[in-house]
């Protein structure tokens, strides 16, 4: 028997929730080789659903290109891990190799390949030569073109995800904003997801005087209903061979707040708990059980983040974590938790959201990771 469950990485589609609105509005805005912006915080299942669209759209002799903005630790590092990503998207060695050389001309590019089991091998592209400031934004000009160039080689429309994107403030303040805005506006056969789990930051790239603003459509993901992730949750649950006690898929979903990746890991720890047992029935107590045993497990980690945190930090947390995120500038809430005046609350707040602990939902603040809110709930005085 296989754990039906998946966490800690992209879904497949077996285990993939809903989402179909969403794909489906994805898969049309890139058929029309629209540029898309996908918002969404961390923990909603943003990449799987963006694997999703991308196996849609190959399914139709698209070429597809994938890349983890966040994953560079410089801009020429992007450069270099965009081109090479585009590059793969050649069927044959010796083309590919060809086809890159000529289309960067204000570079050389050192193209390097090891045989693999991947239809081109393990190629890396590199600019050696790329140092200056004036180096590396002539080079991205042409690197920025390579999907529309891709397109018009390959006769076939392109489709490009940035993953992560908000990782380009890192590397370059405004002007790789500007220079990949003026490339792709032109792309006619090329679809663009931006994709983002950084909220506040996706938000200002499409203000007003930004480069982005108004490029395309905007798609917000928010949380799956809860009674049909609970009843995914059960389902799953009954195929692998373990019998639900009714109300374990609604009581996974709303101890792990509804998040897509806590989800899926509290039901797969639960079904690894019940598997392990030899039971054939999965119950609210090996539930309980997992859970004890996920907080034991992250005791560490938890303790060294408690710490790192000022106390005003410490407070505020942990008064959120009490109220549920509702009414912490309230003057019942701070005198009750004694956290000062609506300044400071403030301010702490600002930080933990800075530090990817919380997040605002809609009207109230939430903990990021639900092990953390329940460590907080059982740890803290």
């Amino acid at each position: 028997m296989q754990n039906p469950f998946v966490y800690g990485e992209v879904v497949p589609a077996a285990a993939f929730v809903n989402r179909v609105t969403e794909l489906d509005r994805l898969v049309a805005d890139l058929s029309a080789a629209q540029k898309i912006f996908l918002i969404s915080p961390r923990r909603y299942g943003k990449s799987s659903l963006i694997r999703r669209a991308l196996l849609a759209m190959a399914h139709r002799g698209v070429l597809t290109v994938e890349v983890t903005v966040s994953s560079f630790s410089s801009y020429v590092a992007f450069l270099e891990g965009y081109a090479r990503a585009l590059l793969a998207a050649e069927t044959k060695w010796d083309r590919a190799r060809t086809w890159i050389r000529d289309a960067i001309q204000t570079a050389r590019a050192e193209v390097r390949y090891a045989p693999d089991s991947s239809p081109l091998g393990a190629i890396t592209v590199s600019f050696p030569g790329v140092r200056s400031e004036r180096d590396v934004s002539r080079l991205a000009q042409e690197v920025f073109n390579l999907p529309a160039r891709l397109a018009e080689t390959r006769r076939r429309q392109v489709v490009v995800a940035l993953d992560e994107f908000q990782a380009i403030n890192g590397f370059n303040g405004g002007s790789v904003e500007h220079a990949m805005r003026a490339a792709v506006q032109h792309q006619r056969r090329v679809g663009y997801v931006f994709a983002g789990s950084e909220p506040s930051l996706m938000e200002r790239m499409l203000t007003p005087k930004r480069p982005f603003y108004k490029a395309g459509p905007v798609i917000r993901l928010e949380k799956i209903p809860a009674d049909e992730f609970a009843a995914f949750i059960d389902r799953r649950f009954l195929a692998s061979g373990l019998k639900p006690e009714p109300g374990l898929g609604a009581s996974v979903v709303e101890l792990a707040g509804n998040l897509p990746y806590d989800v899926q890991r509290l039901a797969h720890e639960t079904w690894d708990q019940v598997r392990e047992s030899g039971r054939r029935r999965a119950t609210l107590d090996d539930l309980h059980q997992t859970l004890i045993r996920l907080l034991a497990e992250q005791q560490t980690i938890f303790e060294g983040r408690w710490q790192r945190l000022t106390l005003g930090q410490r407070a505020v947390l942990r008064a959120l974590v009490i109220e549920e995120g509702q009414e912490l500038l309230s003057g019942d809430v701070r005198t009750r938790h004694r956290l000062g005046g609506p300044s400071t609350v403030q301010a702490a707040l600002g930080a933990l959201m800075r530090d990817d602990v919380v997040a605002r939902e809609a009207n109230r603040y939430v903990v990021v990771d639900s092990l953390l809110r329940e460590w907080v709930a059982r740890q803290t005085y």
